[in-house]
């Protein structure tokens, strides 16, 4: 009996958040092709998965400004790449992300 493909779910702790990286076309410059190796990391993504926020000092939790579905910019080398799935991901602080893409 085969079993069905499960789909990983992931749940970031405190102020974590799971962006999953927007391809960027392939890029020609002047007809000749540039290697993966040679593009810059992409640094704009879609929020994933979002932690509970950071535990405050007095032990309550602190907001996320960041929602589940929202577009956002981050440093080139912001987070800690990971593959689930098969799938590419980025998981990184709150503080990493610079900008929500209205």
């Amino acid at each position: 009996m085969a079993k069905a493909a499960s789909k990983v779910e992931v749940r970031p702790l405190a102020d974590r958040v799971v962006v999953k990286p927007l391809d960027e076309a392939e890029q020609m410059r002047g007809g000749l092709y540039i290697p993966d190796t040679a593009k810059e990391k992409p640094s704009q993504g879609e929020v994933i998965a979002v932690g509970p926020g950071k535990l405050a000092d007095d032990g309550s939790r602190m907001p996320m400004d960041v929602k589940v579905g929202d577009r956002v910019l981050y440093g080139k080398y912001s987070g800690t790449d990971v593959t689930l799935d098969g799938e590419e991901y980025l998981i990184l602080r709150e503080s990493d992300i610079l900008a929500i893409i209205q």
